[in-house]
């Protein structure tokens, strides 16, 4: 559910199994192609000089990680490309048709920690999602949906020119702009296209702040029961907004078959990545983080947002990031 062409087409990512919420392109000339991701644990070849023992050493487990790390020249680019002018484009660029009944404008405490995520994809097509700073050890951790970094079930295939805004709105970059340095997802996602979730190492921004020094961050839980009052946060291609202010959905989360939840709402393309509030404060703009707007039940007229059940393998997906 990143952001769309104005003429309808699949997201930036396949989705998984089931309908997805279409992203929003600006359909521009490719910027570059795709890069090739550095994906987990790499094998060692050794050259045998004498006989095989005869019980070979064991394999090591299989990294349950895939990484992709952008040089410093990248997140420089990164910064450069994307000027309030082509985030104005990539915006108007964009109608998923009218917003709808479910999704309304966030009129609470300033969300400083949710913001629109920025990036070419694997097309060379510019587009957007949702993601959140987090609480980590480096301070400088985002979630958001895994394919808002790369495409599914495609190794090769990953996004370029990540830039996080947190507290977007109508144009307005409060608290700065923040490059990815490195991008983590579950292998499963980059090989399988299972377990639809993502988390970020940003740089600091152009004053040298971390990002939770300047906006804070959202408490994760990882193994939290399905179920209760969740809010969910995204900036949807729909109109009026198009992608320039923070909408959200509110009710009681559900178990959903493979190993997924969902809640009622009507987010369309952009607001993929956003997060899942339980035990939310109106006032502060705080709560528990714990899942991430990965695909709606219908390209129109969806009743339900899906998200991933956390658990062991995003919470190895965090610590990579919060130890890059």
């Amino acid at each position: 559910m990143s952001a769309a062409p104005t003429t309808p087409a699949p997201s930036a990512a396949p989705a998984p199994p089931g309908p997805s919420v279409p992203s929003a392109v600006l359909a521009s000339a490719p910027r570059r192609r795709h890069r090739i991701a550095v994906t987990g644990a790499v094998g060692t070849l050794l050259a045998a000089v004498g006989p095989m023992p005869a019980t070979a050493a064991p394999k090591p487990p299989a990294d349950t990680v895939s990484t992709v790390k952008y040089t410093a020249g990248e997140r420089r680019e990164a910064l450069a490309y994307w000027t309030p002018a082509r985030i104005k484009a990539v915006g108007k660029s964009v109608d998923l048709g009218p917003t709808g009944p479910k999704s309304r404008p966030w009129r609470g405490a300033t969300m400083k920690t949710v913001g629109r995520l920025f990036f070419v994809n694997a097309d060379g097509a510019d587009t957007w999602c949702t993601a959140t700073a987090v609480r980590s050890g480096n301070r400088s951790v985002v979630m958001t949906a895994g394919h808002c970094v790369r495409r599914p079930a495609s190794p090769v295939n990953t996004y370029i020119d990540l830039v996080f805004v947190p507290g977007y709105h109508k144009g307005a970059q409060p608290y700065g702009a923040f490059p990815v340095r490195a991008a983590m997802t579950p292998r499963t996602w980059s090989e399988d296209a299972v377990n639809d979730v993502a988390a970020l190492a940003v740089d600091p921004d152009a004053k040298g702040r971390r990002l939770t020094d300047v906006v804070g961050g959202q408490t994760v839980d990882f193994h939290h029961r399905v179920g209760g009052r969740t809010v969910a946060f995204g900036y949807p291609a729909t109109r009026p907004q198009r992608g320039e202010e923070l909408l959200h959905c509110t009710g009681t989360a559900m178990r959903a078959p493979s190993d997924e939840q969902s809640v009622p709402c009507d987010m369309g393309g952009g607001s993929s990545g956003g997060p899942w509030l339980t035990d939310f404060d109106a006032a502060t703009g705080q709560g528990v983080l714990v899942s991430v707007n990965s695909h709606g039940d219908g390209m129109t007229d969806g009743t339900h947002m899906f998200g991933p059940v956390l658990g062991d393998v995003a919470k190895q997906v965090y610590g990579r990031a919060e130890r890059g």
